[in-house]
Order: structure tokens, then sequence, then C-alpha cells
């Protein structure tokens, strides 16, 4: 029997009995979470039934030209009107927010891929062994016997390019090579994927890098790479938040370096912390985002802390 067999069928007996079903990505949107919420969106629409996609910020640009759908602010939805809601991937980024607003009476379901989930649903599929969502999504329509069409193929490659950055993580296990094989059968454009996600830069992203590289800082002692992007650096450069994505995973393929952490200024305050290593390294990063109340994988982790980063005469400090 397949792992999750069990939960598979109950998730999609569900959708099944349900006419109105919201979608939900997390905050900040990644290849992960945008693909895997507009494949359920496809099944689901191909059932005859009503969906539509919530998240506190809008479809990014770059993911634009494999969806045009558009991405509903929580706060402008009737929460009531859906029989279940299914959020998928980095759950704790803005679904605990409207999970005081749902009845007794709606069905929730959790589909993540990050280890210590705490959020409580009716139908939990949660398992860190997994690289991405869509990987996980993939595995659901296998085992319900859904046809993956060419345009699911594409969302489901989407996101599990993104996640195991491009096949190059410790993450890509034989069983993500085989469904990489399966769904390029199926017409899933591999390399629009890798350009739209990777290789296609604005020149706004490249001056904020060169920002971030410019200030990158090895510590010898301990092996870790660190920079700092503020809010001025983004504005700046007319950059935005996302283009801040990669920067941890580039800084992080320096020799000798066991792993690398970029602090970043966000909206009200926050600074975001993003980690990254490799297996080969030695470093698990998740216990370092541990210690200021963050966490993620092994190899890929975060956090968020409230306050400012200032530069001194000695080099950078969170005030």
């Amino acid at each position: 029997m397949p792992k999750f067999a069990k939960e598979f069928h109950t998730l999609n007996y569900t959708i099944l009995g349900s006419e109105n079903i919201l979608l939900f990505a997390h905050s900040r949107p990644d290849g992960d979470t945008v693909g895997s919420v507009l494949a359920l969106k496809e099944y689901a629409e191909s059932l005859g039934k009503n969906v539509d996609i919530a998240c506190f910020d809008p479809l990014p640009d770059y993911l634009e030209i494999f969806s045009a759908v558009e991405f509903i602010n929580p706060d402008k939805l009737d929460l009531n009107k859906y029989k279940l809601i299914i959020a998928t991937d980095s759950v704790e980024r803005g679904f605990e927010k409207i999970l005081p607003l749902i009845s007794e009476d709606q069905i929730t379901a959790v589909i993540d891929h990050h280890p210590d989930i705490t959020i409580k649903c009716d139908i939990a599929i949660v398992d860190a062994t997994y690289s991405s969502v869509c990987e996980m999504v993939y595995d659901f329509f296998i085992a319900n016997e859904i046809k993956i069409t060419r345009e699911t193929s594409t969302f489901l490659m989407l996101g599990i390019i993104a996640d195991t950055g491009v096949l190059q993580h410790s993450n890509t296990t034989s069983h993500v090579l085989g469904i990489i094989s399966e769904l390029m059968k199926k017409g899933a454009p591999m390399a629009k994927i890798i350009n739209a996600t990777f290789n296609s830069k604005k020149i706004s992203t490249l001056k904020l890098w060169g920002r971030a590289f410019e200030r990158a800082r090895i510590n010898q002692e301990n092996g870790m790479i660190t920079s700092v992007l503020t809010t001025a650096d983004i504005l700046e450069f007319g950059a935005t938040t996302e283009d801040i994505a990669q920067v941890a995973t580039i800084l992080n393929t320096v020799p000798g370096t066991k792993f690398s952490l970029v602090l970043s200024e966000r909206d009200d305050g926050i600074i975001k912390g993003s980690l990254r290593s490799e297996k080969y390294k030695g470093v698990n990063v998740s216990t370092l985002a541990a210690q200021f109340g963050g966490g993620g994988h092994e190899l890929a982790s975060g956090f968020e802390i409230k306050g400012k980063i200032v530069e001194t005469e000695n080099g950078w400090k969170i005030e």
C-alpha cells in the first residue's frame, strides 16, 4: 500500500463531495505552493467544482506565464461558502490566520513537506521526506488513478524543479527522477520552467544580488557565509522581496563554506533569515533556525525576527 493511501483516498472522496473548494497558497508564494494549488484547481474544476485560490500575496510575476489565475486575498472572500479548504506547502505562513474563521462543519486539509507542522486539520498529509508538495500531489493523483494532463504535469514539475533546485539538492530521490520522467512524457516543458524560475532574471534582480554578494562575508571558524539586504537596497534597485529567494542558495556554493545565511528586511519591522547547506557539509541548519523560533528542513530553513538591520564601523548588526 502506498504511503498516505488512506489519506489520499479520503481527500479525493471529499473533493468529489464538495461543490465549493478553496485552495490556500502560503504568503510570498513560490513555485511549489503555486504549482500544487494550480494542479489541484485544474483537477477539481474538471469535475465541475467551483474553485478559488486564496493567498495574502499575489501570484508572482515570473510565474504568470504558466497561469493567469487570480490569487484572492482571504480578506475579500466569504470563507463560509466553502465546504472544503486545502492548504498546501509552508501552511504556517498565512493559513493560521484564517483557521479561527472556519466553522466546524467545514472540512480542512493540509498537504505539506515541512517538519514540525502544528496546525490541526481534518485531513493531514505531512511528510518531510518528500522533496516538495508537488511530489505529494503527484502521488495523490496516482493513488486515485486521476488523469494527469499536460497542463497538470507542467504545474507539478514547476514545484518539483523549484524545491529541488533543478534536481541538484539532496532531496532529489530516484522517485523524484521517475516523476520528472513521467511528467516530461506528458508534455511538461522542463526547459521553459527552468528558464522562468532560475535563468530568467530582471536587471533589478541582478543588481540586488550584486549588492548581496558584495557584502558577503565568511566566518572561517564555523564556515558560515552571510550577507544582508535592507529595505533601502530593495527600493534602490526597484526590486522585490521575491528577488532575494536564490541568494542564500548561490552563496552556499562558495568553496570552503559549510552553510549560508542571508538576512533581509521585510515589512512591519520583520527580518527574515534564510539558511542553506548541503548534505556533505554536515550542518543541520534547521537546528540553527529553531534557535530563533524558525524551522524547516535540515538543508533549507528559515526564521523571522523583529528588528532592523543597521550598518556599523565593524559590519552589520540587528537592532
